[in-house]
């Protein structure tokens, strides 16, 4: 296990949370301050199931089936972690830190395929 795969594995899950976060509408409300449209409900949930799947894909692929799901869960703990806080300190900037997290994703995966 490289140390860019496990980068990788938790962008993607910050991500993933992150647009399941937003897919609600209470913390829909303390982003934006509006509640959210049933229409974009279903493209957030999509979108974050997407990338906790991602996330476990990118796993799997660097680490294998012997500690891939292991390194998994360690980053969805810390992915989860991490949009809690933003959640609570600063829930305006958490779009902004998901839609970020996706370029250092892709970035992060050549390395983590490659080491």
């Amino acid at each position: 296990m490289t140390f860019a795969a496990l980068i990788l594995s938790l962008l993607l899950s910050f991500s993933g949370f992150a647009a399941l976060a937003l897919s609600l509408d209470r913390h829909h409300r303390a982003a934006y301050r509006a509640g959210v449209p049933k229409r974009r409900v279903v493209s957030l949930r999509m979108a974050g199931w997407c990338g906790l799947g991602l996330s476990f894909a990118a796993a799997i692929a660097a680490a294998g089936w012997n500690f891939g799901p292991v390194q998994w869960i360690g980053s969805l703990t810390g992915a989860a972690l991490a949009v809690v806080a933003i959640i609570a300190y600063r829930p305006s900037w958490l779009r902004n830190a998901a839609l970020a997290a996706l370029p250092f994703a892709a970035a992060a995966l050549p390395l983590a395929l490659l080491g």
